[in-house]
């Protein structure tokens, strides 16, 4: 299965947290599973630790840093990402989820999150 990992999912993964649901774990470590991250995560983790926000364990260089360790394939933002945002229902606010979704949507790929407004969207959301 292709995985997208909400950055929360992602953190909890590489930090080993207790956090990360064991279905979570058991997604992210199948054998046949591919697991992206994408760079909206690696921004979204610079602006929020920039700002003291958002409760971010590392810093987004760490993170790009153990997500490459981890095997999981960096996914690019794209200009059809970007563009795809524009279509998605106002369910969520927040940006970096919104391009989240509209990446899942776009790859084709299962965004695997524990935020339940996330979840909203649809079929391409696994909540964890």
């Amino acid at each position: 299965m292709r995985l997208l990992l909400d950055t929360h999912i992602a953190l909890w993964a590489i930090t080993d947290s207790p956090k990360l649901p064991q279905d979570a774990r058991d997604l992210i470590l199948a054998p046949l599973s591919e697991v992206f991250v994408s760079a909206a995560s690696i921004w979204e983790i610079a602006i929020k630790r920039s700002l003291g926000r958002g409760n971010m364990p590392i810093s987004s260089a760490e993170a790009s840093r153990y997500f490459s360790a981890s095997g999981y394939t960096l996914l690019p933002v794209t200009a059809e990402h970007a563009a795809a945002t524009e279509t998605l229902p106002l369910l969520h606010a927040d940006p970096f989820d919104r391009m989240l979704v509209a990446q899942a949507f776009t790859e084709p790929l299962k965004l695997v999150t524990h935020d339940d407004a996330v979840a909203r969207y649809g079929d391409a959301i696994l909540l964890v």
